[in-house]
């Protein structure tokens, strides 16, 4: 694996403030913040900006803390934020059908251990691995993917786009038909690994070579494109880190002897 540079989130949180012109205190560095208490359960959520980083480094090291927190209950969650070089990916499935046929696609394509079907991953998109122990959140795996999906429903909140579910799909849309937001899930040891990928701009083209989640009648949108301006992946990062660490203690349960 290559050498992976990793930048807190702090800095590119700070690089956002700047540019919107906001005021105020700067937080600590998130690889430092203490961690919240609430209900018995204590709270710590590491967040790291990546930058764009090769499909394969970013898988290595996902399995790496994987590891290092199946081992050791009290390391904390995690959150990768990052871009990739194009790529497609697929789920564990038998049914590849919504690759229309690997050979044509005109980037990499990567099988890998999460559901669902066919996607695509680029520059422009923002993606997210969280990296959470269910064992401290019920190991109930649904709900933890209703509490990524509304978190994605408020950050677009956050730049007045209305974001929603669609009854029986994963992910979040705009209408019934545009998607703007898809979430795919690998668990070992009630451990999570990927996450989602929320397109902020960039070319969408490439989903043009796949049935995007393997669902026909959806068409890829972006925040760029519902807003009709450019808008940064650094600028939605910052606003992701800042809901995730105010509604970590949302998805944990108390575990505490009653």
């Amino acid at each position: 694996m290559e050498c992976v540079h990793v930048i807190s989130i702090h800095t590119i949180f700070m690089d956002a403030r700047a540019r919107n012109g906001a005021g105020g205190n700067s937080r600590r560095d998130a690889d430092m913040s203490p961690p919240t208490q609430t209900s018995g359960v204590t709270s710590d959520l590491r967040i790291s900006w990546l930058g764009q980083i090769k499909f394969a480094d970013a898988l290595a090291l996902q399995e790496d803390i994987v590891a290092r927190k199946r081992e050791d209950r009290a390391a904390a969650d995690e959150v990768l934020l990052l871009e990739h070089e194009p790529v497609y990916t697929i789920g564990r499935t038998p049914d590849k059908s919504s690759l229309l046929g690997a050979a044509h696609l005109p980037h990499p394509l990567f099988a890998i251990n999460r559901g669902g079907q066919a996607t695509y991953h680029g520059p422009g998109q923002l993606m997210g691995y969280p990296i959470v122990d269910l064992r401290l959140c019920g190991q109930d795996l649904h709900r933890y993917l209703r509490w990524l999906e509304q978190i994605l429903i408020d950050l677009l909140a956050e730049f007045q786009i209305a974001g929603a579910r669609r009854d029986g799909l994963t992910g979040v849309w705009i209408g019934h038909q545009r998607k703007i937001a898809s979430i795919g899930v690998g668990v070992r040891h009630w451990i999570t690994m990927h996450g989602f990928a929320l397109n902020v701009c960039g070319d969408l083209a490439p989903f043009a070579h796949i049935v995007p989640c393997g669902i026909n009648d959806v068409a890829m949108t972006s925040m760029e494109r519902e807003l009709g301006r450019s808008i940064s992946v650094i600028d939605v990062a910052a606003v992701f880190e800042n809901l995730a660490r105010r509604r970590i203690d949302d998805l944990h349960v108390d575990l505490a002897p009653a």
